[in-house]
């Protein structure tokens, strides 16, 4: 779609949604009018022949006069922003494009924010406690906050949860956290690294489960290697018979301490 035809398209978009409603230009006027006084300002009022060039293309819309229309045709602020290609879901991605200079702190989501369903109940092959792919998790049930998901691409990385039992790159990647990987990756390197933390994790699929540690190939089976204070022991698999590299860990969240003090 060329640039020029978003506001066309928002505007017949914005003149069915009215349409749908039961309203005509002078009913939204009148309407808007009453919010303007309610709000003490003339940027939230909208004439009938203003919006007429709206819904003609003409013109696009102040965040006020968006405001408006979303509150008087009973639609959400989000779903009228998306008419002119503004995506709130998409704030999240497209901040973690650039960082900051200095430390701060992550503001809090709205608390009318929008949820999304997923199950509840965990089959009998699900359990919290071994480590797994995010894409299997969505088989719990469940209300999540649509900011705790809009900020994962799904799209270009894949997502794995560490199981509550699983030990094996503790305490650099602690039983519970949430790790980012790249399906790109999937090549052990072999190489001398000067840091443990430059050397690659990978999350690596068995028969029936999956692992997270450092990885060495040879004589034709990988090696996963956990971290040296882990309690789990080396274990070796023929490769790529009984194990795969889903991919690279290139992201961990995790909780370092618990939330609340004893």
């Amino acid at each position: 779609m060329e640039p020029g035809d978003v506001p066309r398209s928002a505007g017949t978009r914005l003149k069915e949604l009215r349409l749908r409603v039961g309203l005509t230009l002078r009913d939204v006027e009148a309407r808007s009018l009453k919010l303007a006084e309610e709000k003490k300002s003339r940027d939230y009022f909208i004439s009938r022949g203003w919006l007429n060039n709206v819904e003609n293309g003409s013109y696009t819309p102040s965040i006020y006069k968006l405001y408006s229309l979303s509150v008087i045709y009973r639609d959400s602020w989000t779903n009228v922003l998306g008419f002119f290609g503004l995506r709130v879901g998409d704030v999240g991605r497209d901040q973690a494009l650039f960082g900051l200079p200095n430390t701060y702190l992550v503001q809090k989501e709205p608390l009318n924010s929008e949820s999304v369903a997923l199950p509840a109940h965990p089959t009998e092959d699900l359990q919290l406690d071994r480590t797994n792919l995010l894409s299997r998790l969505i088989e719990i049930w469940g209300e999540i906050p649509v900011p705790l998901v809009q900020h994962l691409d799904l799209r270009r990385s894949l997502y794995g949860y560490i199981g509550l039992k699983d030990y094996t790159m503790y305490p650099l990647i602690r039983p519970g956290s949430f790790v980012q990987i790249d399906g790109n990756q999937r090549k052990i390197k072999s190489a001398t690294w000067r840091t443990e933390f430059e050397r690659p994790i990978y999350f690596i699929e068995l028969r029936e489960s999956y692992l997270c540690s450092w990885c060495e190939l040879k004589d034709g089976h990988l090696s996963a290697i956990p971290y040296p204070n882990s309690p789990t022991e080396i274990r070796r698999f023929p490769y790529p018979q009984e194990a795969e590299i889903v991919g690279r860990v290139t992201g961990v969240a995790m909780r370092i301490a618990e939330s609340s003090a004893p």
